[in-house]
């Protein structure tokens, strides 16, 4: 649990200077998009090693 906070520390101390801040919001939802997109890998992956890589 505190490895999660760490990386939420690091985040959010990470936009705290930036100025213009449509950039500030560009890079954060390119940032959930990047999670959501690694997660679909991962989900993926999962799903055909259980199934047997069937196509």
């Amino acid at each position: 649990m505190g490895t999660l906070l760490h990386f939420k520390h690091l985040y959010l101390e990470a936009f705290d200077d930036c100025k213009p801040s449509f950039v500030v919001l560009f890079l954060k939802g390119y940032s959930i998009f990047c999670a959501l997109m690694l997660f679909m890998a991962f989900y993926a992956l999962l799903y055909r090693a259980f199934t047997g890589f069937e196509f």
